[in-house]
């Protein structure tokens, strides 16, 4: 299967829209900084055709799918190994300190979910890895073996919002004292026989949570996410664009929390003249999250939790 078959870009025309009064310019340089099978970027390549692009994966396997799929368009494409909190030290290594563009696709790339080895897929039994950069870290089957059970309780409450974290926590420690966790299917399992039946009967498969919980602390996605948007906006331009694509509510609290300091006025109360210091620095181009159209659910259900936000830097921070 082609990578164009593997990877449907979510919300593809949006974020054209969105970027395109940046990268309409001449040389206008974007980021795409979850470049994945690269999906995205062969659109912002193909609709812009002087615009330049940074690709930023810390998926190796990702960087060469896309890399494959982006060979046409020659020097205009520069990829990096990179974690997208590593934003600012890839572009002063490139000697380019501001864009024009940016865009994060946040969460699991398709590829990640479709590869039965990388554990990502609850649907399917897989050693429990689910490291997106699978040459360093630690793996979820360590987590799960190894983390206390107070800890464990916290990642799955904190980044899976999952209510009864305890009463799973407790059913795995049991388990593990018996044999060691290695594959995604006897976790299912276990899950499932911890969970009453009613919590059973609502709200999907009812190893979502979990695994979206053990997902996030292997890769640090949220401490990264934390300090990548605001990294890709001090790396735009004036006039220049960023669109964040989320598939939780953890990821688009944080994008959403950033965006609105940055469209803030922060002057104190009572100032009858507001200086430049204390205006906006940010224009934001989304009412709230913006969601999938249900055609494109319909067409490909992984754009379904997708929320679409972004924002336009107006003004140069002041010193």
């Amino acid at each position: 299967m082609s990578t164009n078959q593997r990877h449907v870009p979510v919300l593809r025309q949006r974020c054209l829209d969105l970027l395109a009064p940046a990268l309409a310019e001449p040389g206008a340089t974007v980021v795409d900084c979850t470049l994945g099978l690269g999906g995205h970027a062969e659109a912002l390549l193909a609709t812009f055709p002087t615009a330049r692009l940074i690709g930023l994966d810390r998926d190796r396997s990702a960087l060469e799918l896309a890399g494959e799929r982006l060979a046409p368009y020659g020097d205009r494409v520069t990829l990096r190994h990179a974690v997208y909190d590593e934003l600012p030290a890839v572009l002063d290594r490139l000697g380019t300190p501001r864009v024009q563009g940016v865009l994060f696709d946040l969460g699991v790339s398709s590829m990640q979910l479709d590869e039965p080895d990388r554990g990502f897929a609850y649907a399917r039994d897989a050693p429990l890895d689910m490291r997106m950069d699978q040459a360093t870290g630690i793996a979820a089957a360590e987590v799960l073996n190894t983390y206390p059970a107070g800890e464990l309780v916290r990642i799955l409450r904190s980044y899976g919002e999952e209510k009864q974290a305890r009463r799973i926590v407790e059913a795995v420690v049991r388990e593990r004292a018996v044999a060691p966790f290695e594959s995604s299917a006897r976790l299912v399992e276990v899950i499932r026989e911890a969970l009453p039946q009613a919590v059973k009967r609502t709200g999907g498969n009812p190893a979502k949570r979990t695994f979206q919980a053990l997902r996030i602390e292997v890769n640090g996605e949220l401490a990264v996410l934390e300090r990548a948007v605001p990294a890709g906006l001090d790396a735009l331009a004036v006039g220049g664009r960023m669109v964040v694509l989320s598939y939780h509510s953890l990821e688009d609290r944080l994008v959403k929390r950033t965006l609105a300091a940055g469209a803030a006025n922060t002057a104190p109360e009572g100032l009858p003249v507001v200086p430049e210091r204390y205006q906006p620095r940010l224009r934001l181009l989304t009412r709230g999250a913006e969601p999938p159209t249900e055609e494109e659910t319909a067409d490909n259900p992984r754009a379904a939790p997708a929320r679409l936000r972004g924002a336009e830097r107006i003004r140069e921070a002041h010193p």
